[in-house]
């Protein structure tokens, strides 16, 4: 698939760095959004965008509804649970052990 390259020509309205600057002003000036700057002064709002780069200040963030707690909510004493963990695995290693060391030797 090639490339196509960037449209020029009639087709394509080139806007000097004064008309840029024109139209951002004005744009600016009078509040006016992306859509009613393309009514007004013909360019996609795409461009309008890209001319106008980003907006300064906090960056909304979107919620979609309460925080959640980390984790499933219950507190646990970690140090608890790892001692239980420990227990378990010194209880059933030994055999692991055996059967492996058996299946290994095809016994």
């Amino acid at each position: 698939m090639a490339k196509r390259a960037k449209q020029s020509g009639p087709g394509r309205k080139g806007y000097g760095a004064e008309k840029k600057a024109e139209i951002l002003a004005a744009a600016k000036k009078e509040n006016l959004t992306g859509a009613q700057v393309r009514k007004r002064f013909g360019i996609s709002t795409l461009t309008f965008y890209k001319w106008r780069g980003p907006v300064r200040g906090k960056k909304a963030v979107a919620r979609r509804g309460p925080k959640r707690p980390r984790g499933n909510g219950v507190k646990v004493n970690s140090g608890a649970v790892r001692q239980a963990v420990r227990t378990q695995i010194q209880r059933v290693l030994p055999q692991i052990i055996r059967e492996e060391v058996a299946r290994a030797l095809g016994k």
